[in-house]
């Protein structure tokens, strides 16, 4: 059940769901203390991290360089 309560909120957190609602879901006053003790990195956590900033900086060069055309 322990391993259990720390992967519903962690799930949650990494699914994007709104810190406020995942602290009341576990009945918690506080957030922080929800994302202390619940903020546990999900196995792809880095991957998606990665894709993320990649994501930005392809967005960044094709709003400085304009779209990218084939010759």
């Amino acid at each position: 059940m322990h391993a259990l309560r720390h992967f519903y909120p962690s799930a949650l957190l990494d699914a994007g769901e709104n810190i406020k609602a995942v602290s009341e879901y576990m009945g918690h006053a506080d957030p922080g203390l929800t994302l202390r003790v619940y903020a546990h990195l999900m196995p792809d956590s880095r991957q998606r991290a990665r894709r993320a900033i990649d994501t930005v900086f392809q967005r960044g060069s094709q709003e400085d360089h304009g779209p990218q055309t084939a010759q």
